[in-house]
């Protein structure tokens, strides 16, 4: 059996949708990822701000971030479940609809308690509009194209780490944290009108609906075995990136203004990583898939080697998000193929295993840090979170060849 038998159909065949401009309606799906990217990691960079905003400890105020992060978990299946049949152009606009809504509401929050939760239903539209995003980005493609076309939806969200974060954090501590929150407001209603002008009608699946691809999709055990492999290998990514400050300065002995360097590697290591995903998506996904977390366990041992020599990390914090980039967006399509008749699920899902990897992988980085080991260990532990998803994978494809792909009983 190929690789390409036991991703699933890398090469799916499927009709595309005929639209005279695809370039256009594709930037305007990747200027929603920049939109979210902004938006999901900009409260990192102005926390203070908002602690001091809001009268609670910057611990207190870390707790927003986990509530948009809970409500990316939430929203996904919920979101897929009632608009499997919805038209996906409407589908798009009315997500980012909201998303600027919940925005504003963040930036007019009188009090920590209502800001929580203006940042948990913010995180609501999240991943369902990835998700659809790039089930439209593929349509609008021949196949062959398809890797190309979702990791082009997906640059938005790397190159967003580039430039919209710390624009963003500039603006909150020029202008107040609140003005974070009302430029990303803007940054949705700019993504719901372009989206409006530039993608194609495209209509849902009539002949389905919210139960019917539930249980199709979480019935199968390549979806749950993609979905473990998400957020347990790309957890490793997360082990570190959480903890990249006191890397730079306690470890590797930089002085504190050296760390922007470091977050600026990351993030053109996701930028890099996501054009190399869509490459490598056309010669295989589920190679990509394995390459990629066999080549991320190895960096990030590398990383705990070199984390002590101060600049000599910074190449090496290229390589982790650079990997960790080529992992997500094959995982995106991995999910498209084994999720059978479920495509709405299927393209949303991964969104919720990677805020799963996000708070597994900081946690445990946490506990191993807590327990004396320093701030090295979690290099150490997220090679090993890598390794586990090259594992999980193989047993997907030993699955596979026994024909037990689907349904899982």
């Amino acid at each position: 059996m190929t690789a390409a038998e036991v991703a699933g159909a890398d090469q799916a065949d499927g009709p595309v949708v005929a639209t005279a401009r695809p370039a256009l309606a594709i930037l305007a799906l990747a200027v929603g990822g920049f939109t979210i990217g902004t938006t999901e990691f900009m409260t990192m960079g102005v926390l203070p701000e908002i602690a001091d905003g809001v009268d609670v400890s910057v611990p207190t105020a870390g707790h927003v971030i986990s509530a948009y992060a809970l409500g990316v978990v939430v929203g996904v299946p919920v979101l897929a479940f009632f608009g499997a049949a919805l038209p996906r152009r409407a589908m798009l606009v009315g997500l980012m609809a909201a998303y600027g809504v919940f925005n504003l509401i963040s930036a007019i929050a009188p009090d920590y308690r209502v800001l929580t939760a203006a940042r948990f239903l913010d995180g609501l539209p999240h991943g369902a509009f990835f998700g659809v995003a790039s089930l439209v980005a593929a349509s609008l493609v021949v196949p062959a194209r398809r890797g190309r076309a979702v990791a082009s939806v997906m640059l938005g969200l790397s190159v967003a780490n580039v430039v919209g974060v710390p624009l963003a954090t500039w603006l909150g501590q020029q202008a107040g944290w609140r003005s974070t929150y009302l430029l990303a407001a803007v940054l949705a209603l700019i993504t719901a009108a372009g989206v409006l002008a530039a993608v194609p009608s495209v209509p849902g699946d009539a002949g389905t609906s919210g139960r019917k691809e539930a249980r199709e999709f979480f019935g199968s055990m390549q979806v749950w075995l993609t979905m473990a492999a998400g957020a347990i290998g790309f957890g490793g990514m997360f082990a570190v990136y959480s903890y990249i400050a006191k890397t730079v300065t306690v470890v590797g002995g930089l002085e504190r203004g050296t760390v922007p360097f470091f977050v600026l590697a990351l993030g053109l290591g996701m930028v890099v990583g996501t054009w190399v995903a869509g490459e490598l998506a056309a010669w295989s996904v589920f190679r990509s898939l394995l390459l990629s977390a066999g080549f991320g366990s190895l960096i990030l041992l590398a990383y705990y080697v070199a984390a002590p020599g101060g600049w000599a990390l910074l190449p090496v914090a290229f390589l982790v998000t650079a990997s960790g980039s080529v992992l997500v967006v094959n995982l995106q399509l991995r999910l498209m193929d084994v999720a059978g008749g479920a495509v709405t699920l299927g393209a949303a899902m991964n969104h919720a295993a990677l805020n799963i990897a996000n708070a597994l992988g900081a946690w445990l980085g946490g506990l191993v840090i807590a327990a004396g080991w320093g701030y090295r260990a979690p290099a150490v532990l997220g090679a090993g979170l890598s390794a586990l998803g090259v594992v999980i994978l193989l047993w997907s494809a030993v699955a596979h060849r026994r024909g037990r792909a689907v349904p899982a009983s």
